[in-house]
């Protein structure tokens, strides 16, 4: 059973798009939008002959937590296949750092498995949390579903800064932790197969889902009153507040991330429960302002109802949705909503902009531009929808599934696929492919634009993709 990455999804908008600069979370910015306002991005280049090719990394085997860019490095979650250190090996859960003018690799942090084994930390996987960055502080989850604050410098500095002191590594590769919350020994969390959840940050607070879950027999929720979703102090990693609603109501696992929006004056949080609905939270509070049935009433699991793998979009005053499975459970009937998150209480009716059910199961976040909204479903339809009403103005068969969400950037819609091919859209109402890059092994992330780069991450090697050729490898231990 390979579950490469339920997570990368896991795989955002701001209500403009962002400036051209750094990418420091999943999604750019805390609404999640998958859009970028920079220009002169590559639309063709080679992983073979090195065009436009700025450098290339390697990572491990399977790579799951997608990269993020800010404070000119570059940080990314997978797993100890190609290992750093030498003297660190088998398999572990990895996040690493890298410099962003050249690849070259800097530090990593290193996690054990967790002695219980797959039901709670699935092999091979890795670390499949996007971190978030602020500062010079990261924030992350580990695989041993462990919420932790790291120094963006590492040991490079020589300092062991924060309250925690106890880092089993502290050569001049490794992380220094400034904090870490281990949910499952603190909370009574029991995530299922991986702890996936890539945190958002608002103001004093860091907002993640738990990854609480069934048991891998799907029998029963072992912690029906452990939280499935948080907020913690970015500054101490004490939980402000939380909120178990799914309860005994999960239906498998909860895979997706949080996202962040103004909501006429309101600070709302937005979480996808594994019990099928959607939350808005009072950011500041934890109280739950409204929540949302992302099924039709006549569903059954595990045929027809679904639950959230993806990342809600906030944007332009609504929030956008799709829900799928774990990608085990293969392709089937699937829903696109937008939603009205100013109403209260159960807003299934009330809340209700438009939904599309032409799109099948997806675990791939929305990126909303130019009144249009382009979706991807694990089959590997992308879909582009008019983002006020969801008509339907084209689609597009990757002829492969698509783990990863789409990036609008620079007038242009790139998506990548479980063969490994890139494509590369037009944006707009219609359907225009400007071309299709074999990158050589598996596309299961979201292509990320930082400060004029294009940034994309395979299994096992990250690609900085430029307009001017290069060709160069990052040498050292990134080879």
């Amino acid at each position: 059973m390979k579950r490469e990455i339920l997570l990368l999804i896991l795989f955002g908008a701001a209500v403009t798009p962002m400036a051209a600069q750094d990418w420091p979370m999943w999604g750019g910015m805390p609404q999640r939008n998958m859009t970028s306002a920079m220009k002169n991005l590559p639309d063709s280049w080679d992983v073979n002959s090195g065009k436009n090719i700025k450098w290339k990394a390697r990572i491990g085997s399977t790579s799951n937590g997608n990269p993020v860019v800010a404070d000119g490095k570059i940080f990314l979650g997978t797993n100890n296949a190609n290992p750093k250190n030498p003297e660190i090996q088998g398999d572990k859960g990895v996040l690493m750092c890298f410099r962003e003018s050249d690849g070259k690799f800097l530090w990593q942090a290193v996690s054990d498995k967790l002695e219980s084994g797959s039901e709670n930390d699935w092999a091979e996987q890795g670390v499949c949390s996007s971190p978030a960055v602020e500062g010079k502080r990261l924030y992350y989850v580990s695989n041993r579903g462990e919420l932790i604050c790291l120094d963006t410098e590492g040991f490079t500095d020589g300092k062991n800064d924060g309250p925690f002191q106890d880092e089993v590594h502290k050569g001049p590769t490794d992380a220094d932790i400034i904090w870490k919350l281990d949910m499952m020994k603190e909370l009574g969390v029991r995530q299922l197969f991986m702890a996936s959840s890539s945190p958002v940050i608002w103001e004093d607070l860091v907002f993640l889902g738990t990854s609480n879950g069934r048991d891998s027999t799907d029998e029963k929720v072992p912690a029906p009153k452990a939280p499935s979703f948080v907020a913690v102090n970015k500054e101490t990693g004490e939980v402000v507040w939380q909120d178990s609603s799914p309860g005994e109501g999960i239906l498998h696992g909860q895979w997706s991330s949080p996202a962040h929006g103004l909501v006429d004056g309101v600070q709302q949080v937005f979480f996808a429960g594994g019990d099928g609905w959607l939350y808005g939270f009072d950011a500041r509070t934890g109280e739950r302002l409204w929540k949302f049935d992302l099924n039709p009433k006549e569903a059954v699991w595990p045929r027809t109802r679904n639950y959230g793998v993806s990342t809600p979009v906030w944007s332009g005053g609504r929030v956008f949705m799709s829900v799928g499975q774990d990608p085990d459970n293969g392709d089937g009937v699937g829903h696109t909503y937008c939603i009205d998150p100013a109403q209260r209480g159960d807003i299934t009716e009330s809340g209700r902009v438009w939904q599309c059910d032409t799109i099948r199961r997806s675990i791939s976040t929305a990126a909303v531009a130019d009144g249009l909204v382009y979706i991807s479903d694990f089959r590997g339809n992308l879909r582009c929808l008019d983002s006020g009403t969801g008509k339907p103005y084209w689609t597009y068969d990757m002829m492969a599934p698509v783990w990863g969400s789409p990036l609008v950037a620079d007038g242009k819609v790139y998506l990548g696929d479980q063969d490994g091919d890139v494509a590369v859209f037009k944006a707009g109402t219609q359907m225009t492919k400007i071309s299709e890059i074999d990158m050589g092994n598996s596309v299961l992330s979201t292509p990320v634009p930082a400060n004029g780069v294009l940034y994309i991450m395979t299994s096992s090697e990250l690609y900085a993709i430029a307009g001017s050729p290069g060709g160069t490898e990052a040498g050292g231990s990134e080879r």
